[in-house]
């Protein structure tokens, strides 16, 4: 049987619950909704995290669909779908908790707190429940209400990561270096040296209702070739036939105008250094300047809004540093 706060789900049995973490003056149960699906037979507990940003639906979607469609009857091992891990932000679609202004961003305090911030306090509590019980996680992002992120996954070097990131399929071509110190789930995940993801796609560009679910069967798509990969299912995997390495850099607005990307730059594109990544104009149509390539990579992530103020996020360039090993 596997237990996680209040669902229990012996083998063959899908079951739903939550971790429950306090009591609200208005007379609601703060908790974080869950399912397990507990196998017939035995292997790994597959961890997948979902909208621990309100504004990042992608996740809840992403567990929906494999909730519907992976059976105990065909499972070797369990899934722990934690389709909302921070409810009330999600109720309010907003990034952070609308409770909690001290801690607002949940995927920057963890491992939490017993007796910390709200937010602190649910970190800490799905924290416990997850290190017990999972043996590889992911959590899903995107862009949330301010941009659309192309498929890509942040993860550590160690070869057990890596071949948690190359797992994910054929369609995720791009893993950047993970910040160690993110405080994050991953980041807990690393410490006691289980395999961990942060992935990222999808975003407000991408709301449409069929673009919304394309996303969505992405997600779903990555998470079953890995259960493929850990013979959690059967099946033939597939895999990146490259897969890049390097880090993220933030491309800012030097100028406040009308942000005008460059017509025929793709996302995921290898682009040479001082390459033309998009202009920016005034209100008269007036060019202000040009925003280019910082070096040798590709951008995977390009703001919602036209309109920009000076310093403000215009895009997420990835400097490509080589190639990791498949």
């Amino acid at each position: 049987m596997i237990e996680i706060g209040t669902a229990k789900a012996n083998k063959g049995e899908v079951v739903e619950g939550c971790i429950e973490i306090d009591h609200l003056a208005g007379g609601s149960n703060l908790t974080i909704p869950l399912t397990i699906i507990n196998g017939i037979k035995e292997g790994p507990c597959f961890w997948i995290n979902g909208g621990i940003h309100g504004d990042e639906p992608e996740g809840a979607l992403a567990c929906a669909l494999i909730k519907n469609s992976i059976s105990p009857n065909i499972l070797s091992g369990s899934l722990v779908l934690v389709p909302v891990m921070n409810v009330p932000a999600m109720e309010a679609a907003q990034r952070g908790n609308p409770l909690d202004t001290f801690s607002y961003d949940m995927n920057r305090i963890y491992p939490g707190g017993k007796n910390g911030y709200l937010s602190e306090r649910i970190a800490f509590a799905h924290k416990e429940w997850m290190i017990k019980n999972a043996d590889i996680e992911i959590s899903i992002h995107s862009g949330g209400s301010h941009s659309y992120l192309a498929e890509a996954i942040f993860a550590g070097k160690d070869n057990k990561t890596q071949e948690l990131a190359r797992a994910m399929g054929e369609d995720w071509e791009l893993t950047l270096y993970s910040n160690v110190t993110s405080k994050s789930p991953m980041s807990v995940m690393e410490e006691i040296g289980k395999p961990s993801l942060t992935v990222e796609l999808g975003g407000r560009s991408a709301t449409a209702p069929g673009s919304f679910l394309a996303v969505g069967q992405k997600l779903f798509k990555a998470c079953q070739n890995i259960m493929r990969h850990y013979k959690l299912i059967e099946g033939l995997p597939h895999y990146p036939k490259v897969r890049y390495k390097g880090y993220q850099q933030a491309i800012l607005a030097p100028k406040s105008g009308i942000f005008l990307p460059k017509p025929d730059v793709k996302f995921l594109t290898m682009m040479k250094k001082n390459d033309l990544l998009a202009t920016i104009i005034d209100y008269n149509g007036n060019t202000l300047c040009e925003l280019q390539a910082p070096e040798e990579g590709m951008f995977f992530g390009l703001r919602a809004l036209p309109n920009v103020t000076v310093g403000d996020w215009c895009c997420f360039f990835a400097i490509i540093e080589g190639k990791w090993e498949n």
